[in-house]
């Protein structure tokens, strides 16, 4: 998953991906903005497993890298699944 990089969406979509993870069973993997300040941040990536992207990425053919340090976040069924 990777949401549109915006101030108030991108929370609504790190949310619906918590909640998918517990609810429905699903594993889901997150390419977000490190933004380890915000609440979404501490409301739910600290609850999955979070690998932070060494530099900053740069998409296709692009002249400039993101502003913004990245982690991929994912969010499992039960954090027991991390380790099968």
């Amino acid at each position: 998953m990777n949401p549109p990089y915006g101030r108030n969406i991108t929370g609504k979509w790190v949310e619906k991906a918590y909640n998918s993870a517990k609810q429905n069973g699903a594993t889901v993997v997150c390419l977000l903005p490190a933004r380890t300040d915000t609440k979404y941040w501490h409301e739910f990536c600290m609850k999955g497993e979070i690998f932070y992207i060494k530099g900053r990425l740069k998409f296709g053919g692009a002249k400039d890298a993101a502003p913004f340090p990245s982690a991929v976040v994912v969010f499992r069924p039960q954090i027991e699944d991390a380790f099968v």
